[in-house]
């Protein structure tokens, strides 16, 4: 009686979700060219220095947390294998871990100084 059910309810779930996929691409692709058009009517505006220079900091953030994410990750794994007895895995993998933090780190720290700098010049060229 339980898998006969089973079955049954995920047959008619999949017959909705089905239903319910078909209906939302034919009202989706009518929006997104309403709103591509409308997009390229506007002309694009630019940031101001402050805003610049905040967007670099929130650059050098990201990618520290994006760094932070990626060495906890190659941690654990290390961790998980440590565990398991595969000590050539683990270092294998928090090495892997500590190589995308810096590489993370590095990305969002450039991305990061080149936003501040731009703002910088900007906030010099509205002073001259």
């Amino acid at each position: 009686m339980g898998t006969t059910q089973l079955i049954r309810c995920m047959g008619i779930a999949l017959q909705l979700a089905g239903f319910g996929a078909a209906q939302s691409t034919s009202e989706q692709g009518s929006t997104v060219t309403q709103s591509t058009v409308e997009k390229e009517k506007k002309p694009k505006k630019d940031r101001g220095a402050a805003s610049e220079m905040g967007h670099g900091a929130g650059d050098m953030a990201g990618g520290a947390a994006k760094g932070a994410g990626s060495l906890a990750k190659g941690t654990a794994k290390g961790a998980g294998d440590l565990a398991t007895l595969h000590p050539i895995d683990a270092a294998t993998d928090v090495g892997k871990g500590a190589a995308g933090a810096g590489k993370n780190a590095g990305v969002g720290a450039a991305k990061g100084t080149g936003k501040i700098a731009k703002g910088i010049g900007k906030a010099f060229k509205h002073l001259l």
